[in-house]
């Protein structure tokens, strides 16, 4: 039995949709993880000023991992391990990702150490509204910054597994990660408080990457402190990596700037953003992440070999199998967004103005599902292609875009009512308090737009590709998206009268079969058009997953 466990975690896999699937079914059970922890943080805390530190101290830390983690990614590093391996063999590809950790190793420690002993300092400016609370909020600041190093050595330790096809091993990290914040809030949180429950994140951090080391260590390419650094190789992958650390890291500023302004509104609305946003990012991990992370190494291989026929048709496979995906989920999460709040939060101390807040944050959230995923994949999709200035730039404008669309809709959403009134009356949130923070997240969702539309111009001109065999893709998953939308909507109608909504079990029974109608829905429509992705899944299922062998890469189809 132990055998066939390690014979699963370490087996090679290959194909995009074999790879996808599997890492989508890990980033599933990661999520469900995640949902668990969020659920026992609602419970406990509610909409509070305590959640409102805990998440509020994330963010500088998340902004660090960002930074670091670009440099430390298969996405950045791939490119020159495989020249060395070339020039070298495998002894030279081991070679420059010790150079690599020894250079993270040293710079990041002194970066946590200046942000740490400084934190007292910027604490107070960067979340205004926390006054009487700023010491703990340094404290658990100062701690989080453990968990950037962390998962940056995971991120390292990733590139391995990844060359290597060990996509199961790779995807195992997450999980450990949420059973470790779990860990946290039932078993440290009661005996040393949000310290215990800061602890917990460190002991994920540590299961992040633990799982990994086995198969690094005994791996061609592991790597080891060296005590010379080789500038010159340093300089060439910090010019790759630095314009995909400060893209990645624009979301991360967004955010921290979202946050702070969410920090001076009603208590509880960085716990509301937080929720709403981490709720949102669940189907985002299981679509645009695993589609992303597993296209990576076939465009990077096809732009490599100058096969750009091969490179459009993989990017346009990925595309479809996105947009078939996320569209009808926007559908049914903007109807069952109350449901799905309120089963998965709402309990204890989270209270049933805090369920309609959240849900009217997700169901904003939610829009940009469909732009943020294509974004994760256009991104990578550039980075395959060595063009890693262009994201940058594109993700600039769309955070300064959001950053000032945050301040001008505030405005408008306190000095007019009649805006006010609309979104309340729109989002059904009457006699709710705290509205305001509604704002923050449509103006992260404009800004993902923006960044959408231009990205999609320029990856038309830079690859030479053709978006036109999407255009009736996206209308099936429309239609799709209505029908089970309507039909989710209608079964929650008939359903009112029947089932007590005050239970947690009646809600659960309404939002469960209003949703499997929905998809029953969404899979009729999809059928009705004759929409060729549900056959590509249908074969991609049909190949064994769980057998050992080493599976081939399978052909992809295109639209006419």
């Amino acid at each position: 039995m132990v055998k066939r466990v390690f014979n699963l975690v370490y087996r090679e896999v290959r194909g995009l949709h074999q790879a996808a699937y599997i890492l989508a079914l890990f980033a599933f059970g990661s999520q469900i993880l995640a949902i668990v922890r969020d659920r026992l943080l609602a419970h406990n805390f509610g909409a509070g000023i305590e959640l409102d530190l805990y998440y509020a101290a994330f963010r500088i830390p998340d902004l660090l991992f960002v930074l670091f983690a670009s440099v430390l990614s298969i996405y950045v590093l791939l490119p020159f391990v495989n020249r060395s391996v070339e020039e070298g063999g495998s002894a030279a590809g081991a070679a420059v990702l010790s150079q690599v950790f020894t250079l993270f190793l040293w710079v990041y420690v002194a970066i946590a150490g200046v942000l740490a002993a400084s934190a007292p300092l910027y604490v107070q400016h960067v979340f205004p509204g926390f006054t009487d609370r700023y010491d703990e909020l340094v404290l658990l600041l100062q701690l989080l910054l453990i968990q950037p190093f962390l998962l940056g050595l995971s991120s390292l330790c990733g590139v391995v597994t990844q060359m290597n096809h060990r996509f199961i091993l790779y995807a195992l990290s997450p999980l450990l990660y949420n059973i470790g914040i779990i860990f946290g809030i039932t078993v440290l949180y009661p005996s040393f408080g949000l310290t215990g429950l800061v602890l917990g994140v460190v002991v994920g951090a540590i299961g992040h990457v633990l799982v990994q080391i086995p198969f690094v260590t005994k791996s061609k390419y592991a790597f080891s402190l060296v005590p010379r650094i080789n500038f010159s190789l340093m300089r060439q992958v910090l010019a790759v990596s630095i314009p995909r650390a400060l893209t990645l890291s624009v979301n991360q500023i967004v955010l921290l700037v979202l946050i702070g302004m969410a920090s001076v509104m009603a208590v509880g609305s960085v716990s509301v953003f937080q929720f709403a946003f981490n709720l949102q990012s669940v189907p985002l991990a299981i679509i645009g992440v695993s589609y992303s992370v597993a296209a990576f190494p076939t465009l990077s291989n096809l732009f490599a070999r100058r096969d750009q026929q091969g490179f459009n048709t993989q990017l346009l496979t990925a595309l479809r199998h996105i947009i078939f995906w996320s569209v009808p989920i926007i559908g049914l999460v903007v109807v069952l967004r109350a449901q799905i709040v309120r089963v998965l939060l709402g309990s204890g101390e989270f209270d049933w103005g805090d369920t309609r807040l959240t849900a009217a944050m997700l169901a904003i959230f939610v829009f940009s599902l469909v732009a943020q995923a294509i974004l994760l994949l256009l991104i990578r999709a550039f980075y395959a292609g060595g063009k890693t200035v262009l994201p940058l730039i594109v993700a600039l404008g769309g955070g300064v875009a959001s950053i000032m669309l945050a301040v001008v809709f505030h405005g408008f959403y306190l000095n007019l009512p009649t805006i006010q009134y609309y979104f309340d009356s729109l989002l059904r949130l009457e006699n709710v308090a705290g509205t305001e923070v509604l704002v923050l997240a449509f103006a992260f969702v404009c800004g993902q737009f923006l960044q959408l539309a231009i990205l999609l111009t320029l990856s038309v001109k830079t690859f030479s590709i053709s978006y036109r065999p999407l255009l009736w893709l996206a209308t099936e998953a429309t239609l799709a998206a209505l029908a089970g939308g309507i039909t989710a909507y209608v079964t929650l109608a008939f359903l009112v009268d029947g089932i007590n909504q005050e239970t947690f079990v009646g809600i659960m029974i309404q939002g469960l079969v209003a949703g499997v109608m929905g998809v029953f829905a969404v899979v009729l429509t999809y059928l009705a058009t004759g929409a060729p992705e549900l056959r590509e899944i249908t074969r991609s299922f049909q190949i064994k997953l769980l057998k050992t062998e080493i599976i081939a890469p399978q052909e992809e189809q295109t639209r006419d």
